[in-house]
């Protein structure tokens, strides 16, 4: 990839994922001078390794927006309707990591491994998914080589990085606070994340479910290209700082050996079955941490259901669930050569 010249803008590259993003790239050795650290205002000027130099971070505006081949947005929504339109403008493709443009017709939501030709369509923006929507579509597209998938339940345990640095912050300090018995202090979140969990990820809607339950069923049939898929998502926040777990039950329309599941989930590219209960072997977010790969484990048949699957599953979400997946997209574009816009829409 390094071989391949292309001028990269990374907008948020002081946030999580815009490290994760730059520390990427630094790993395949893209040069410094291809790679622009783009931010806010009260971003500019400071400095961030890479490499064996430092990147100056320049303030985002559509004077500094001009010139790239691809621009990687991982900011807030309002950052990337500003500032996305004006990449597209002035010739760049950009990669979105937030939910701006996801569920618009006419702009891609890719994972390369499930989806990757929807890239051929793009009209100058390519989204990638919620970071909780990603490791499940990967692992739904492996069981339906199996059988039609009739039925999906997932509960999800997420990480506080999903919400940014500050909460992170937030769950050190008041895990340092309980220690030395005194009182947590609460400004991310409604309640202490330390020491609990919130059955509570975004706003909720009126029909009791939150924001982020919608985007992962609206998402996973989006990329799966299956309007009709029934799935229910319950999003939970933990105090982990890195790694989002989930567990799912599917049910597909036959009954299929557990040995049959555990080989297509590890011939799917980028899953890695963990699983060996007797041994204490399964996915955990302290052993995603870090990995590229969706780890699957705790593969059972579920006893309320003839043709069930239940599994749990644990996979970076600053990674796979964000910065690799906006990486992955960009090679799948080079490689289809599809860094411009199609000329016509998706048929």
């Amino acid at each position: 990839m390094s071989e391949t010249r292309i001028r990269i803008g990374i907008v948020g590259a002081t946030g999580a994922v815009g490290r994760v993003a730059l520390s990427l790239l630094e790993e395949r050795g893209w040069p410094a001078s291809d790679v622009v650290a783009l931010a806010s205002a009260r971003s500019k000027g400071k400095w961030l390794p890479y490499a064996d130099t430092e990147l100056e971070v320049v303030e985002t505006t559509p004077e500094t927006l001009e010139g790239f081949d691809v621009v990687f947005i991982s900011a807030s929504s309002a950052v990337s309707r500003e500032f996305a339109p004006i990449v597209v403008e002035k010739g760049g493709l950009v990669i979105d990591d937030g939910s701006a443009f996801r569920m618009e017709p006419e702009v891609p939501l890719v994972v390369p491994e499930v989806n990757g030709g929807d890239v051929l369509w793009h009209r100058g923006i390519i989204s990638i998914p919620n970071c909780t929507t990603t490791p499940l579509v990967m692992v739904l597209d492996a069981l339906r080589q199996l059988g039609a998938i009739e039925r999906v339940t997932v509960a999800t345990y997420q990480a506080v990085s999903g919400t940014g640095a500050a909460a992170v912050a937030e769950l050190n300090e008041q895990t340092a606070a309980i220690a030395r018995g005194a009182s947590p202090q609460v400004a991310v979140y409604p309640y202490q994340i330390a020491m609990n969990v919130l059955p509570h990820v975004d706003s909720f809607k009126d029909d009791g479910y939150t924001v982020e339950e919608h985007k992962m069923t609206n998402e996973s049939r989006k990329i799966l290209h299956d309007d009709g898929l029934r799935l229910s998502a319950t999003c939970v926040r933990v105090p982990v700082p890195v790694g989002h777990s989930e567990a799912v039950h599917v049910d597909l329309d036959r009954s299929i050996e557990e040995s049959d599941i555990r080989a297509a989930l590890n011939a799917f590219p980028g899953v890695t079955v963990v699983d060996d209960p007797q041994r204490t072997l399964y996915p955990m977010p302290h052993t995603a941490e870090g990995k590229d790969e969706v780890l699957v484990g705790r593969i059972r048949r579920d006893m309320s259901s003839p043709r069930g699957i239940a599994f749990w599953l644990s996979c970076d979400n600053l990674r796979k669930g964000a910065a690799l997946n906006a990486l992955q997209i960009m090679d799948e574009v080079i490689r289809r050569d599809a860094l411009s816009p199609a000329a016509t829409h998706k048929a």
